[in-house]
């Protein structure tokens, strides 16, 4: 028994010995900080100039299908238009939008608009169509 212990105690105490100084674990702490401080702002840096909306998702938690409309212009004035037909309880998605304010329109099956306003596009987004 006195061995086991005897053993237990020298494999514990080999297992809790340090294995690098102070100085060592905090210089990789920056070096790990300021690798993921460079990606991120590489990152935030082609997000903001890029001129487009990566996706757009349109959720319906309608009990009916609806048709989603997009209308607006890019920066050249060119006419975009878009149109989801989105089932009930699903979701669709706009890939490669322009940035820019949009009227939207949300249009049952019956024809009836339900909701319409306008949207400043900006970022990617998810929309979701519920009853109010």
């Amino acid at each position: 028994m006195k061995h086991i212990i005897l053993f237990t105690t020298l494999f514990i105490s080999q297992l809790l010995f340090s294995q690098a100084n102070i100085t060592n674990v905090i210089k990789g702490g920056e070096l790990l900080l300021s690798g993921l401080s460079v990606l991120k702002a590489s990152k935030s840096n082609a997000k903001k100039d890029n001129k487009f909306i990566e996706s757009v998702c349109v959720k319906n938690k309608l009990s009916d299908k609806i048709t989603f409309r997009i209308f607006g212009r890019n920066e050249q004035e060119e006419e975009v238009k878009r149109e989801l037909v989105i089932p009930k309880e699903g979701k669709e998605y706009l890939y490669i939008l322009p940035k820019g304010i949009y009227t939207y329109e949300i249009v049952l099956t019956n024809k009836e608009i339900y909701k319409k306003g306008e949207y400043k596009f900006e970022d990617d987004v998810v929309i979701i169509v519920k009853e109010e």
